[in-house]
C-alpha cells in the first residue's frame, strides 16, 4: 500500500470525537461501519462515523459539531445515485431517519399538497399523492431515491419534481436551523448550495381523478419493470441524456452494451444502467463507466456527463 493510500484511509476521528457523537445520537452513532448495505449498488467501504439522525434538532447538533471540529461530512440518502469508494468515507456520514421519513398528503381546494421529509421514499410519496388525485404524479413514479435526493438532482421524466415545489427547507453548517430557500431548477441539478441539506419539502399538484392517476402511475411502473434491470443492484441511469439524444442509445450504438469489468456489467436490457453481478467493487464500476465514456466520445464526439456521484476513497479492493 502506498503512503498516499495509507493516508487516505486513515480515520479522522479520535476517541473524544466518538464520545461526542455518541452523546448526540446514542446507539445510532456507529463507527467503522461498512456502507455497501446502504447503497443500491451494494458497494462501499466503511465510514469513520455513521450517524442516524431522527430530527432537525439532531441534524443541527451534528452540523454544529462537524463545523466546530472542521471535519468533513456527507449526507447519504437511499444510496440510489452514488458510488462509494471501496476505501469508504473519512469523517462523518449522516443518514436521515425518524421525522425525515414522514409523508403527509392533503387537499387544498382544487390542489393536492404533499409534505414530505427529505428521507421519505419517492415511492411512498407518489403512491399517497396518486391516491389523492395528484395530476401528473406519474412523471415522478419509479424514481428509486428519496425526496431530498430527487429534489437536489431535479429528478423526473416528462415532468420534473421542481415543477411542483411550493416550499423547501434546508439546514447547513453555517445556518443549522431549518430555513426556507428559493431554488432554481435545471436539467438534473438545482441551485441548491453544496453544503445545504434538504430537511423537508412541500409539493403542489392540480387535483384530478384518483383512479385515473393510480392507473397512469401503475402503467408507467409496469413499463419500467419491462425496460429496466430493476432485479439487479444498480444506481439507475448512470449518465445524463445529452441535448437532443439519449445516453442509452449512444452507449448501445458504441457497442458497449454487455461490457464487463470485474463484477460490473453494462446492462443488456438498458445500456445506461451498470449492474453489480454480485461481487463488483467500486473500482470495477468506475473503470467501466470510464470505458463507456471513452467509447461514446470516440465514436460520436459526445462527452457523456455522469448522473451518479462518486464519493469516498477509491482503492484496489
Amino acid at each position: 500500500m502506498s503512503l498516499t493510500t495509507a493516508q487516505a484511509l486513515r480515520p479522522l476521528l479520535d476517541e473524544r470525537d466518538r464520545d461526542a457523537l455518541t452523546q448526540i445520537a446514542g446507539e445510532r452513532a456507529l463507527f467503522d461501519e461498512p456502507l455497501a448495505q446502504f447503497t443500491s449498488w451494494r458497494i462501499g467501504g466503511p465510514a469513520d462515523a455513521l450517524i442516524n439522525v431522527t430530527s432537525e434538532d439532531e441534524l443541527a447538533d451534528v452540523m454544529r459539531w462537524c463545523f466546530k471540529r472542521r471535519l468533513p461530512w456527507f449526507v447519504l440518502g437511499s444510496g440510489s445515485n452514488v458510488l462509494i469508494g471501496d476505501g469508504g468515507i473519512r469523517g462523518v456520514v449522516v443518514r436521515l431517519g425518524g421525522n425525515f421519513t414522514n409523508v403527509r398528503v392533503h387537499i387544498e381546494g382544487e390542489s393536492v399538497v404533499a409534505e414530505a421529509g427529505a428521507s421519505a421514499g419517492m415511492a411512498a410519496l407518489t403512491a399517497k399523492a396518486a391516491s389523492a388525485g395528484a395530476k401528473a404524479i406519474a412523471s415522478l413514479s419509479g424514481i428509486p431515491g428519496t425526496v431530498g435526493g430527487s429534489l437536489r438532482m431535479n429528478a423526473g421524466t416528462d415532468r420534473e419534481i421542481g415543477d411542483f415545489v411550493r416550499d423547501v427547507w434546508v439546514q447547513s453548517p453555517s445556518k443549522p436551523e431549518p430555513h426556507a430557500v428559493t431554488l432554481q431548477y435545471y436539467y438534473r441539478h438545482t441551485s441548491l448550495a453544496r453544503d445545504a441539506v434538504v430537511s423537508r419539502v412541500s409539493l403542489v399538484f392540480e387535483r384530478a381523478d384518483p383512479a385515473a392517476m393510480r392507473s397512469e402511475m401503475h402503467g408507467r411502473l409496469v413499463r419500467r419493470k419491462e425496460t429496466q434491470p430493476i432485479a439487479r443492484p444498480n444506481a439507475g441511469s448512470c449518465f445524463r441524456n445529452p441535448p437532443g439524444d439519449k445516453a442509452a442509445r449512444l452507449i448501445e450504438a458504441a457497442g458497449a452494451k454487455g461490457w464487463r469489468e470485474g463484477g460490473a456489467e453494462v446492462s443488456t436490457l438498458h445500456a445506461n444502467f451498470v449492474n453489480n453481478l454480485g461481487n463488483a467493487t467500486a473500482k470495477d464500476v468506475a473503470t467501466l463507466l470510464a470505458r463507456v465514456r471513452r467509447a461514446v466520445s470516440k465514436e460520436f464526439g459526445v462527452d457523456l456527463e455522469l448522473e451518479v456521484h462518486l464519493v469516498g476513497v477509491f482503492i484496489d479492493a
